[in-house]
Formats: C-alpha cells, sequence, structure tokens
C-alpha cells in the first residue's frame, strides 16, 4: 500500500524486452532496498528483482503491460517513485494501492498564478468514483479533483511543490498517463452495482 506522496523522482537506465514482458533498471536514490520490495513506480506497483548502487530492477509482466503505458518508456525517461508504507508511517496523501486502474490523456492545460490546472480524460470506471474534492493518482501522485468538466473529465489542480518535485510538470497535451480511482470510492461502486470497474 502506498500513499501517493512521490518520494523520488528516478530515471529509466535501460529496458529490455525478454520473450515475457519488459525488464527495467531504473535510476534512484534508495540504498536499502530489499528483493521482493513493492515500490510504484508512476504509480504501478512493482517487485524489486535486483539492485545495485543507485539502481534497481523490476519485471513487468503483460497484464501490467495492458493496463499501462510502461511498454511506451524509452531510456532517460524520468518517473515518479514511492516505497511501500510502513506500518506508523503518516499517511498524508491517500490510501492507494498501486494498481492502475486506467490510463488517461491530458486534454487540456492552464497556468494560474498559484497552480496549473489538468484536465485528463478518464475511463468510465474511473470517472464514476472521481467526484469533486475526491482522490485521484495521477502517475503515481496524490490528487485532489478539483472540478468535472465534463462527464469524462476530471481537472487537477498542480500546486508549485508538485510540479517541483514529481514529474506532473513535463506532461503535456496528448500525453498518456496512468491513473488509480479512489479506492474506497472503487469498493463501494462494486458492492452497491453502481458501475462495472474494469
Amino acid at each position: 500500500m502506498f500513499t501517493g506522496l512521490v518520494s523520488a523522482v528516478g530515471r529509466v537506465r535501460s529496458l529490455r524486452t525478454p520473450e515475457s514482458g519488459l525488464e527495467l533498471d531504473l535510476e534512484a536514490p534508495y540504498d536499502d532496498l530489499a528483493p521482493g520490495e513493492s515500490v510504484a513506480v508512476d504509480g504501478a506497483c512493482l517487485s524489486v528483482e535486483r539492485q545495485g548502487q543507485g539502481w534497481f530492477g523490476v519485471h513487468v509482466i503483460r497484464t501490467t503491460l495492458e493496463r499501462t503505458n510502461l511498454g511506451s518508456y524509452t531510456a532517460g525517461r524520468r518517473v515518479n517513485l514511492e516505497r511501500a508504507l510502513r506500518v506508523g508511517d503518516r499517511l498524508g496523501g491517500h490510501v492507494v494501492q498501486g494498481h492502475v486502474d486506467g490510463v488517461g490523456t491530458v486534454e487540456r492545460i492552464e497556468q494560474r498564478v498559484d497552480a496549473r490546472l489538468l484536465d485528463i480524460r478518464v475511463p468510465d470506471g474511473i470517472a464514476a468514483v472521481s467526484p469533486p474534492l475526491g482522490s485521484i493518482t495521477v502517475d503515481g501522485v496524490s490528487l485532489t479533483v478539483n472540478a468535472r468538466p465534463d462527464a469524462a473529465l476530471v481537472q487537477v489542480s498542480l500546486i508549485p511543490f508538485t510540479l517541483q518535485h514529481t514529474t506532473l510538470g513535463e506532461r503535456r497535451a496528448g500525453d498518456r498517463v496512468h491513473l488509480e480511482g479512489d479506492a474506497i470510492g472503487k469498493w463501494v461502486a462494486h458492492l452497491l452495482g453502481v458501475t462495472r470497474y474494469e
């Protein structure tokens, strides 16, 4: 489990495409990772398979490739990283599972004096559990839904701190982003049969 508070911005060091899935090596400032540990990479929970000084490696299975845009990453790309939550840690963001529910597309960006607004076109299941002032995770970053410009759009507001300490400041119109809907909202919708969440 995660909180959506990015602890570091890493970089894709190298990638390989074996017969099954994708292998990524990522530059990261963590010096005490252990094999099997979970790290959220742009919001996708992945298991550490190998590590060295200033880097770690993961294997991305086909199911994850189908639900994310990790397959389009190239060497040098910057990524948001978060280590798994420990018992007793502060829950400063919201409950994030590291399960990417779908991929959205940045449709519009507006710069305000104190923030940057992103309108993101999202899949129906995510739209259903994203009310104004609710929580959503974008590329692993815990954000508040600022507004719903229309039924298929979710607007988030990026404060200067978020722009400086995550990769979201690099996003442009047309970019694809990982999305995770609010975990509580998904369970409520599922139990009530309000929507099929896929």
